[in-house]
Order: C-alpha cells, then sequence, then structure tokens
C-alpha cells in the first residue's frame, strides 16, 4: 500500500511539474563560428570590424524586447566590453552581418555600436550574450554595461550565450 501512495505522489509531481512555468531553451547562435571556435578575423578589429550575422531562438512567451552584450573576460584590466544593445525587437531572430538594430549603447571602447575582439596577446574568449527582456528598456543612447545590467534588473525573462575565440 504504501508503494502505491508514493508512486501516486510521484505521479502527481511530474503532472504538475512544469506545467505552470514555460522553460526557457533560448539559444544564440553565429554561422561564421561554433560554440567555442575562432571568430573570424572579418569580425576583429584586424579585418572589417563588423559584427558577426547572430541568430536568437527560441524567446520565452512574453518577451518585449531584446537585449545582446559581448564581453571579453580575458582583457588584461578585468572585463572588456565590446557591444551593448538593447530594445531590439522581440520579434527578431536573425541579425545580419554588420547589423543588430535597437539602440546601440556605449563599449569599453568608448564608442557606440560594435567593436570587434582586439586583444593585445594571447587568446581570448569572448562571450555573446542575449538576454529577452518583459518590457522596453528607457535608457540613454549613452549608457554602457553597468547601466544596462541596471535597467535589466528584474526584466530578463532568459538569456542565452555563445563564446567565441579569437587570437591575433
Amino acid at each position: 500500500m504504501l508503494c502505491v501512495f508514493i508512486l501516486f505522489l510521484d505521479a502527481c509531481r511530474s503532472s504538475v511539474g512544469d506545467s505552470h512555468k514555460e522553460v526557457a531553451d533560448m539559444r544564440v547562435s553565429s554561422a561564421a563560428f561554433q560554440e567555442g571556435g575562432a571568430i573570424p578575423e572579418e569580425f576583429t578589429c584586424d579585418g572589417a570590424d563588423v559584427s558577426p550575422p547572430l541568430r536568437i531562438e527560441n524567446a520565452p512567451t512574453g518577451t518585449k524586447s531584446l537585449a545582446l552584450t559581448v564581453e571579453d573576460p580575458d582583457a588584461p584590466s578585468g572585463t572588456f566590453v565590446h557591444w551593448v544593445v538593447w530594445n531590439l525587437s522581440s520579434g527578431t531572430r536573425d541579425l545580419p552581418k554588420g547589423q543588430a538594430g535597437g539602440v546601440a549603447g556605449r563599449n569599453d571602447f568608448g564608442r557606440k555600436g560594435y567593436g570587434g575582439p582586439c586583444p593585445p596577446s594571447g587568446q581570448h574568449r569572448y562571450f555573446f550574450k542575449a538576454y529577452a527582456v518583459d518590457t522596453m528598456l528607457a535608457l540613454s543612447s549613452d549608457s554602457g554595461k553597468k547601466e544596462l545590467e541596471k535597467a535589466l534588473k528584474g526584466h530578463i525573462l532568459a538569456e542565452a550565450r555563445l563564446m567565441g575565440i579569437y587570437q591575433r
């Protein structure tokens, strides 16, 4: 009898489990490089210095906008921000090479928009992070990553990342 009761409880738990909460399987990828692969020179300071094509999939229901960041945690002075973008349309799936849309904020190069990998020495990792956001963000276009992080607090529905490497 005890075994039947335990089986009943287990069945109830699995039938209720995730039914009240959507589990997001959001992904970000690029046709230019694979997860953990080398970022082609075209998308770096040694090439055309344009953003790579990106694909964002499976943003959860309730997404009102998307945001992106690109960071290099291996920079000598600490994490270096290469790109900050917010208020991309929630319907955005493909970002063509060199284009993003939305609002481009200030990167750590001191300019707005994308600044490609440009490591002073050695191999560095670059994290492309996509965020599904439950609102449009009210930020000045002079904002950077710190302001974006503050505005995102409590509004991220899901996030995904893609890591590429580059060495000069």
